[in-house]
C-alpha cells in the first residue's frame, strides 16, 4: 500500500512539474502593514477538564469535600472485618470559602477510603510525588495515616507514612517515589489504628511540574504552548467567564492566594451537553488568574483577560445585572489592572508582590464580556469603557460582537462598536471547513474605517457544530489554515487569532474539536496545532503585496497565499495552501529582492488523507518537514503537494 502511494504521489508531482506554473508575484519592496507581536495566540478555557485534571497538574479529585456530591471521587476502603466510617462536616461561616471536611474514624482492622483522580491518576515510575493534607486529631489517640498508590490490579506502587498529631488544624507532607507507571492509578489512605482523625485538601502533585513550582502546571502541556510562541495569551475563557448564571460567573479575586482559601464553584460545562455530561466537574481554582498572569509571561505572550460585564450567558439563563448594580463589577476590572500593573504601594500591586512577583505584568489588553450580544451589551458595554478609559486610558479593550460570524446578532453590535469606536472586537467561527474556504477572501473587503477585529475564536467543524463527532482532521486543518492566510494578509485590521478550544483530555471532553488533546500521561498537537504552529513560528513584521492571477491569492484555483517580511532575520516568509487534490507546479517571483541567487527553506505540512488525524499513538503522524530550496533568478521554482500547507523562507 505504502509504494502503491508513493508512485502515486511521483506521478502528481510529474504531472505538476509537466503544468504550467502557477505564478505569485511577492513584492519584496513594497512592505505594508505591520503584522502585531499578538498576530497568533492561544484561547484558554477550562473546558473538555483543561484545567482541574489537566493543565493543573493536581491528581486528586474534591481534594476539599466541596462537590455538590461531597464524596464524589472518593470511595470506602475496608480489608477484612475492618470497621469504621466517614462522614463530611461542615463548619458553615467559620470558612465559608471551604465549609466541608473529612472525619475519617477507624475502629477495627485496616480501614480508609480511596481516590479516583481525573479519570485515574496518572504516575510515572521514578518520579517523586508531594502528599499534603490539613489534618487534626478528632479523638484522644492520634491515628497514623499510610499513604499508597496503586494499579488497577490492586498492586502498590508507591507509598508514604504520616504520624499526625494535635487538636489545631495543621498541614502535614510528606514525599515518595513510584515505582511503576501507571495511567490509572489510584490514591489509598488507611488508618493505621483505632480512632479518629479530620481532613481536607488532601492533595498529590508531581514534583516535576512547569518549571518545577510546587503545585504547578503539567510541564508537557504548558510545553506545547509554549513551542507555539504565541503572541498572546487569552484566559479564563470563554462561557466559562459568564457562568450559566451571574452566581457561578468567574470572578477572579476568588482565585488569589492560598488554594485552601479560593471557592470552589461547579464547572458551566458540567451539564451542558446532554451527550456528554460531566457531572464530577467543577473549578477548584488552584490555577487562578495570578497563575494564569505567570503562565502569559513564561511563554513570552500578552495576558489578555477577560472579565465578565454583568451578563450570564446568553445562551443558558440571559441573567443580567442591573445597570444601577454594576458597580462591583467595574471595580473587578479596575482592581485588575492595578492587580497586572500597579505599584506596591497599592492594594492589588502589594498583593502581586506579596505573591512573588513585585514587578508588574504590564497589562495591556482586556476583553468587556465574552459572546453577549443585544441592547443589554451596549448598554453596560458604554458603562464599563468609560470607566476603565478614564482612570487608565492605555489600556486596550476588546468588545463583544456576539457569538457567531454574521446574522442579525453580528450585525447590529458590529454597527453599534463601529458608532461607540470601539478598539478591537472579538469576531467568532464555528463552522464547516468549506465556510473557511470560502471566507477566506472576508478582511480583503472589510470596512478599514471601523474597529481592529480580534479573530477570538475559530474551528473548523468536520460534522456540525457542537457535535460529538466533530473529528481534528486534516480537512479542517487545511481549511483553517487556508483562512488564516486571509486573516495574514489582512494584517491592518485583524490585530490578534486564536483556535478554540484549547485542551481535551480524552475521556473527559464536552466539545471537540480541540487543538491539543492529552490523557494522565500523554499528549499530543493535532493537524490544527501544527497549523497554528507553521504560522506563528513564521509570523513575519510586514505584509508584503503577493498576487495570484492578478488578484489576492484566496481560493483560485484551490490556492491560498500570504506573505510578510521578517525584519530581525531579513527573510521573506511566504505562506501557499494547496486544497487541491493535486499537485501544483509553482513559480515564487520575488519582484524587488535584492540578490538573484540564493538558498531558503521549505516546511511542508501535509496529508494523503483528509480524513487523517493525529493521535495519542501517532502524535506527529500530520505535522511539519523541512527541506532546503534555491533562488534562482529571484525565482523560487517547486511543487506543491496535494493537500499541503507550504511556508517558504528565504534571506532577502
Amino acid at each position: 500500500m505504502k509504494n502503491t502511494l508513493f508512485a502515486a504521489f511521483l506521478l502528481l508531482a510529474a504531472l505538476g512539474q509537466a503544468q504550467t506554473p502557477a505564478v505569485f508575484n511577492v513584492s519584496v519592496d513594497k512592505p505594508g502593514a505591520e503584522v502585531q507581536p499578538t498576530m497568533w495566540g492561544i484561547f484558554f478555557e477550562d473546558i473538555n477538564l483543561g484545567a482541574d485534571g489537566g493543565l493543573y497538574a493536581e491528581l486528586v479529585k474534591n481534594r476539599s469535600f466541596e462537590f455538590y456530591t461531597p464524596l464524589m471521587g472518593w470511595k470506602e476502603e475496608k480489608s477484612g472485618d475492618s470497621a469504621g466510617s466517614l462522614i463530611v462536616q461542615n463548619r458553615g461561616g467559620k470558612n465559608a470559602a471551604n465549609p466541608r471536611y473529612l472525619r475519617a474514624t477507624a475502629k477495627a482492622g485496616k480501614y480508609g477510603f480511596s481516590n479516583e483522580g481525573f479519570r485515574g491518576m496518572g504516575i510515572r515510575a521514578g518520579e517523586t510525588y508531594d502528599f499534603s493534607v490539613w489534618t487534626r486529631q478528632a479523638g484522644e489517640q492520634p491515628v497514623r495515616l499510610n499513604i499508597e498508590l496503586r494499579t488497577p490490579a490492586g498492586e502498590v506502587i508507591g507509598t508514604a507514612a504520616l504520624a499526625p498529631s494535635g487538636k489545631d488544624w495543621k498541614k502535614e507532607k510528606v514525599s515518595f517515589t513510584a515505582t511503576a507507571t501507571e495511567p490509572k492509578a489510584k490514591l489509598y489512605i488507611w488508618l493505621d489504628n483505632p480512632g479518629a482523625v479530620d481532613l481536607d485538601m488532601i492533595s498529590l502533585f508531581p514534583r516535576t511540574t512547569w518549571k518545577n513550582r510546587p503545585g504547578g502546571m503539567r510541564a508537557d502541556l504548558v510545553q506545547l504552548l509554549a513551542d507555539l510562541k504565541p503572541g498572546f495569551f487569552r484566559f479564563p475563557g470563554g462561557c466559562i467567564v459568564e457562568g450559566r448564571e451571574l452566581a457561578t460567573r468567574y470572578q477572579w479575586k476568588k482565585t488569589m492566594g492560598n488554594v485552601e482559601d479560593r471557592e470552589l464553584i461547579v464547572n458551566r460545562w458540567n451539564t451542558e451537553f446532554a451527550h456528554r455530561p460531566t457531572p464530577d466537574y467543577f473549578q477548584s481554582f488552584g490555577l487562578g488568574f495570578y497563575e494564569y498572569f505567570q503562565l502569559a509571561e513564561d511563554i513570552g505572550a500578552e495576558p489578555l483577560p477577560i472579565l465578565n460585564c454583568g451578563m450570564a450567558c446568553q445562551f443558558n439563563t440571559s441573567e443580567v445585572v442591573p445597570l444601577d448594580q454594576l458597580d462591583p463589577y467595574i471595580q473587578d476590572a479596575l482592581d485588575l489592572i492595578e492587580f497586572a500593573n500597579g505599584p506596591v504601594t497599592t492594594a492589588w500591586g502589594k498583593l502581586r508582590a506579596d505573591l512573588g512577583h513585585p514587578a508588574p505584568f504590564n497589562l495591556k489588553l482586556l476583553g468587556v464580556g465574552n459572546e453577549q450580544w443585544g441592547e443589554q451589551y451596549v448598554e453596560r458595554h458604554k458603562i464599563f469603557t468609560k470607566a476603565i478609559k478614564d482612570k487608565y486610558p492605555d489600556i486596550r479593550l476588546i468588545s463583544a460582537v456576539g457569538p457567531f460570524p454574521d446574522g442579525e446578532q453580528f450585525d447590529y453590535l458590529s454597527k453599534e462598536m463601529t458608532a461607540l469606536k470601539a478598539e478591537i472586537v472579538d469576531e467568532h467561527y464555528y463552522r464547516n471547513p468549506e465556510w473557511f474556504l470560502q471566507n477566506a477572501g472576508r478582511y480583503d473587503r472589510y470596512d478599514r474605517s471601523g474597529p481592529r477585529v480580534f479573530a477570538g475564536e475559530y474551528a473548523a467543524q468536520s460534522v456540525a457544530v457542537v457535535s460529538p463527532d466533530n473529528k481534528n482532521n486534516w480537512r479542517c486543518a487545511i481549511a483553517e489554515a487556508a483562512f488564516m492566510t486571509g486573516l495574514e494578509r489582512n494584517a491592518d485590521l485583524i490585530q490578534m487569532a486564536s483556535y478554540a478550544p484549547l485542551f481535551a483530555h480524552t475521556e473527559g471532553w464536552q466539545w471537540t474539536p480541540n487543538l491539543i488533546w492529552f490523557d494522565n500521561l500523554r499528549a499530543f498537537g493535532t493537524p490544527n496545532y501544527y497549523v497554528q504552529k507553521i504560522f506563528s513560528t513564521n509570523r513575519g513584521d510586514k505584509v508584503l503585496p503577493i498576487l495570484y492571477q492578478n488578484a489576492a491569492a484566496a481560493g483560485q484555483d484551490g490556492l491560498y497565499a500570504s506573505a510578510t517580511f521578517d525584519q530581525a532575520t531579513g527573510e521573506v516568509i511566504v505562506k501557499i495552501v494547496n486544497t487541491t487534490a493535486a499537485a501544483k507546479n509553482t513559480e515564487i517571483r520575488l519582484d524587488g529582492w535584492k540578490k538573484t541567487s540564493g538558498s531558503g527553506k521549505l516546511s511542508v505540512l501535509r496529508s494523503d488523507s483528509p480524513e487523517a488525524v493525529n493521535s495519542l499513538d501517532q502524535p506527529t503522524r500530520i505535522s511539519p518537514a523541512e527541506q532546503a530550496i534555491e533562488v534562482k533568478d529571484k525565482k523560487v521554482a517547486l511543487v506543491l503537494a496535494a493537500g499541503s500547507v507550504s511556508v517558504i523562507r528565504v534571506k532577502n
